[in-house]
């Protein structure tokens, strides 16, 4: 249910792309349950002076290097939970050599009603009743 927005400078080539991704999915299945196979996502790569971002905002200094992960998902993880995969994450990119300081990581949580995976369908929402 995760939708996951990547944006990153370009320069980097596909197959470090593709382990990114699929670092942040796996910090997902450990850190909050999103299961195995239920995996979208959409990576941007910028040109520079199109990707645009504070190098020192709240003391971390950052390169041209970062990172930025924006994860929408249902509403409802703890605060542990957050706080977890926010370091699963920075920890899964830095084994890939991309530095914890250049992760900048956003949770936007919706209601699961929100969510239309095919056919026009709300997957989440309870099901229409027929009024007479």
């Amino acid at each position: 249910m995760p939708l996951v927005r990547i944006s990153l400078l370009k320069g980097k080539s596909p197959e470090l792309r593709r382990k990114i991704g699929d670092a942040i999915h796996r910090a997902m299945v450990e850190a909050i349950d999103v299961p195995q196979h239920d995996r979208f996502q959409l990576l941007t790569e910028y040109e520079p002076g199109d990707l645009i971002y504070d190098s020192e905002y709240l003391g971390i200094a950052r390169t041209n290097e970062i990172v930025i992960v924006q994860i929408t998902l249902n509403a409802g993880r703890t605060l542990a939970q957050k706080r977890a995969l926010f370091r699963r994450i920075a920890g899964h990119l830095a084994a890939l050599g991309l530095r914890r300081e250049d992760t900048l990581v956003n949770l936007v949580e919706v209601a699961k009603e929100n969510w239309s995976f095919g056919n026009g369908v709300a997957s989440y929402a309870p099901p229409e009743t027929e009024t007479a």
